[in-house]
């Protein structure tokens, strides 16, 4: 796996913290964030099914900026046109 480091959440402790990679290799996001609640886990699947294999996360607002060069190493690696 080749995890491009992005970010990290602006206002961390950065011990227990929103983080976001790009892995160059498998072209994916790769992003650590909150477990969501039973709550949020229904209104998701209220939209569709969530597989055991999959989750939903949160991550804050306040990472966009981080999201965006994520989407930007995406676009740069060749993978989004």
């Amino acid at each position: 796996m080749a995890l491009r480091f992005i970010g990290i959440d602006p206002n961390t402790d950065e011990k227990n913290c929103p983080r976001v990679w790009f892995d160059d290799q498998k072209q994916e996001f790769v992003i650590q964030g909150w477990k969501a609640d039973d709550a949020l886990n229904e209104e998701v699947r209220s939209t569709g099914p969530l597989p055991d294999y999959e989750a939903v996360v949160r991550v804050p607002a306040r990472m966009a900026q981080i999201m965006r060069e994520a989407c930007d190493a995406a676009e740069h690696s060749g993978v989004v046109r």
